[in-house]
Order: structure tokens, then sequence, then C-alpha cells
């Protein structure tokens, strides 16, 4: 088994509960770790035996793009199972979706929230 990352990814949403989250958007950045078997890709040395990073990023992409929904926890969900149904070599999937502009009346960071999800047998 191995982790495959991919950190940082930023993509431009329309995501919140608030109106002006909807209308103007914001950057949403998504870290992601994928459990793979690698040992196949590894001995090909083929793309084709591991999961393409490049095509994760799209479905993440293609999913913080899309329709907008009020919960980055809906986001991650959705990431995560998305992800488990498209990529057969992926044995779990942790995802993390920021959210740094959220509209909150302090002086902070970032929120996240984090989903984890296993293939089941």
């Amino acid at each position: 088994m191995a982790k495959i990352s991919l950190t940082g990814l930023r993509v431009r949403g329309h995501h919140g509960v608030l109106d002006h989250e909807r209308e103007t958007g914001q950057m949403f950045v998504v870290d992601l770790e994928l459990d793979v078997d690698v040992d196949q890709a590894a001995e090909t040395d083929d793309v084709a035996d591991t999961v393409n990073y490049a095509d994760v990023a799209t479905v993440v992409e293609r999913i913080i793009a899309g329709p907008p929904v009020n919960l980055i926890e809906t986001l991650a969900v959705n990431i995560a199972e998305t992800i488990r149904a498209e990529f057969g070599l992926v044995n779990s999937v942790v995802v993390t979706v920021n959210k740094p502009q959220a509209p909150i009346p302090a002086d902070f960071a970032n929120v996240a929230v984090t989903v984890v999800r296993h293939r089941t047998a």
C-alpha cells in the first residue's frame, strides 16, 4: 500500500450558506490522501496501473466549480464518494476542504472539514 497525496488544489466555487458567498464565490483549497496499491504500477511503470493524480484533480475541480452547496461538509463527502466510485484502485481517501475566506467575524487562518472514506468489501 502507498499513499498518493495531492495538496493545496485551489478551485473557485460558489458554496456557502450566505447569499454573497454564492454570488461572488471564493477560493476553496482541497487536500487529498489516497491509499493505493502501487505494486503493479511499480512493476509495469505504467500510469494505467495506478491512480492518475491529474484525473483526480479534474474530478475535484469539477465538484468545487459545480453546482453550489451550503456546507463544506457536503463538498468533502461528495469529493470522497466520487473519488471512491470513479477510481477503483483507491482503497481509502482522506479529503480536507479548506475555506480560508469563510465569512467569520474574527481573525483566523482557515476553516476546514476532513472526511475519510474506505472501500467496503
